[in-house]
């Protein structure tokens, strides 16, 4: 953020301003400009990647599984974790954004700059009273021995005896604050790597039961993982075709006229209160129906999501279609001009992208940390970000490869510069039938999805507590008159 600001500041390393018409005649940015400008944004990526897979877990793991109450706390965590995160996307979307637009970019790109500097030292201020989790090793190696293992013992029986495998004394476990995993009977190749074939005892050759497992856990989530990729190309809409479309709508109150990527602050406000509803109401409600503290499981919550998804989509469409119309009744189709509909028509589905998130995006970071073994959290909560960054890629694919088909053989195409004249609302159409589809992959893999053992009886005893209350209430007696 530092270099961004200074890119922006900087004459030296920023192109001079430019009022001609045609932008054409003004001067291009030098090769020292660009390298610098972008040159801050990959390395804005580069820290991003290291920082939000590891902040959320840090964040997670201050709780204590085996202590009831805080395992309670817990589960609620990631709801109150991303409600923060989209309030500094609201500031973002909101007062930066007007900031960027009406003051200028050096106090646009100065003010978040500041603000991670301050972060950063309430963060190290912090650190001696955090509860930190010693460093394991590379996930990576320790899977990559596993699989490599099994490889070169392709031909070994597997024991009956599951006592038979290599495993290493509960001991060890303990001592390096571990905990010890029995061996499942599901992906069976694997046991393999802890098949004692001969006095080789190397790393490469022969691995424990535990890490076995931990490697079984990380490759059972992959289908979750690619089940999420078309839901993440949604959230990619949000600043694309999303804002193109409210670029030919009537953005004005008064005499002030609306930014079209501003709308994006609806999805924010409403996953803020989607949030708020889920934790204290929705949470409480089906804790009563279900007897299960969460009050449904992770992937039920991710299903909905999806499920919201694909409305989002029909309602996309169809709106669409209405706005294609006025534009034609209005004769704005060829020229492109401006069609006399407000943008707020565009409402429904930034709220609902917003209500999605609450259920999708919340229930995504927190099935993958969940879910990923105990010295493999950071990678877990990783398979999030990854889902986000492949959805976005994905949607560019998608685009292009629908823009470029449908013009073939003489056909107009459904993407074209000039929106008043293209079918985005058959293109919508085509993402609800891909998150459709999306969704039947996604029961499928979750039907045999098994569900990691808990380390602890925190939720068992969760789960006692909501059936005794459940039992207390319906045993009481209303007195009548």
């Amino acid at each position: 953020m530092s270099l961004l600001t200074l890119s922006v500041s900087l004459p030296s390393l920023k192109p001079p301003e430019c009022h001609e018409m045609n932008m054409t005649n003004c001067k291009k940015a030098s090769t020292l400009q660009l390298a610098m400008f972008y040159g801050a944004l990959y390395t804005l990526a580069v820290g991003t990647g290291g920082t939000k897979p590891n902040i959320s877990t840090i964040g997670a793991d201050q709780f204590d599984d085996f202590d009831p109450k805080e395992k309670r706390q817990k589960l609620s965590f990631f709801n109150w974790w991303m409600f923060s995160i989209f309030i500094g996307t609201l500031f973002a979307n909101s007062v930066l954004v007007y900031i960027q637009d009406n003051v200028g970019w050096t106090l646009g790109y100065g003010l978040p700059t500041l603000g991670l500097a301050i972060s950063i030292i309430i963060f190290l201020v912090g650190t001696p009273f955090y509860r930190h989790k010693l460093p394991t090793g590379s996930p990576f190696t320790k899977m990559a021995k596993v699989i490599v293992s099994a490889l070169r013992k392709w031909k070994a029986p597997i024991p009956s005896d599951s006592k038979e495998l290599y495993e290493l004394d509960f001991e060890e476990y303990t001592k390096k604050g571990k905990v010890k995993i029995d061996p499942t009977p599901t992906m069976r190749f694997l046991n393999k790597a802890s098949v004692k074939t001969g006095s080789s005892t190397s790393a490469w050759m022969l691995c424990p039961v535990t890490h076995v497992e931990e490697t079984k856990q990380m490759l059972r989530m992959i289908p979750i993982l690619v089940a999420t990729f078309i839901p993440s190309t949604m959230v990619a809409q949000i600043g694309t075709l999303f804002v193109k479309q409210g670029i030919t709508l009537d953005r004005g109150i008064g005499s002030f006229n609306i930014p079209p990527a501003s709308l994006g602050t609806f999805v924010t406000l409403s996953m803020l209160i989607s949030v708020v509803l889920y934790d204290r109401f929705f949470v409480k409600i089906m804790q009563r129906l279900t007897k299960n503290p969460r009050g449904i499981t992770l992937l039920q919550r991710m299903g909905i999501g999806i499920i919201i998804h694909i409305v989002i989509m029909v309602i996309a469409s169809l709106t669409e279609r209405y706005r294609l119309s006025v534009a034609k009744e209005h004769g704005v189709v060829e020229n492109g001009g401006q069609v006399p509909l407000s943008i707020f028509i565009l409402l429904p589905q930034f709220i609902l992208m917003g209500t999605a998130d609450a259920f999708l995006e919340v229930a995504k970071i927190e099935f993958f940390y969940d879910q990923a073994p105990e010295s493999m959290k950071s990678l877990g909560t990783s398979y999030s970000m990854t889902s986000l960054g492949i959805g976005n890629f994905l949607s560019t694919f998608i685009l292009t490869t629908v823009s470029r088909v449908t013009k073939e053989h003489g056909h107009q195409g459904w993407i074209l510069n000039n929106l008043n004249a293209s079918h985005l609302d058959y293109y919508y159409i085509l993402l609800a039938i891909l998150n459709f589809l999306n969704f039947i992959f996604f029961i499928l893999v979750t039907k045999f999805y098994v569900y990691r053992a808990e380390v602890s009886d925190s939720i068992k005893v969760l789960a006692e507590e909501l059936k005794e209350k459940t039992a207390i209430v319906s045993n009481q007696v209303i007195p009548r008159d």
